[in-house]
């Protein structure tokens, strides 16, 4: 799934939201606050269990690549092991105008599991809604 959006904040702004721990802790997940950027760092973060889709409640998360200000990506995979989920989520932001474009991409979910199908529904829905929003607010405040 991709998911754009404007942001009216400049670059650098997104990229603190994006990537300092205790401001991701409050648009993600709890556990944000135990990111760091370095690739190859491992955290978790933690959520309501949704049993429909097999998710625990519990996100673990390693840091993939990045670009400063530019390219966040992360590898997720919930810690059950009834789940196979091995999601990429990858952060694009683009300077526009005074602003900046989030483009989010969350990829590799398996179209022959139903649970993922049902996952991909939510998911795609709190990022366009919830988090979003959410990271707005944050975004704010600053």
């Amino acid at each position: 799934m991709t998911v754009d959006h404007f942001f009216p904040h400049p670059p650098a702004k997104v990229w603190r939201a994006l990537t300092e721990p205790e401001l991701i802790a409050r648009w993600m997940m709890p556990g944000g606050e135990d990111f760091r950027l370095r690739v190859g760092h491992r955290y978790a973060m933690t959520s309501v269990p949704r049993p429909n889709t097999n998710f625990s409640g519990t996100v673990d998360v390693e840091v993939l690549s990045y670009e400063e200000e530019r390219m966040l990506s992360v590898r997720w995979s919930d810690r059950s092991p009834a789940n196979s989920a091995d999601w990429t989520i990858t952060w694009n932001l683009e300077p526009e105008g005074r602003g900046t474009r989030l483009i989010l991409v969350h990829e590799g979910f398996d179209p022959d599991d139903p649970a993922q199908l049902i996952a991909r529904k939510i998911m795609d829905g709190g990022w366009r809604s919830h988090v979003l929003r959410a990271w707005g607010q944050v975004l704010a405040e600053l």
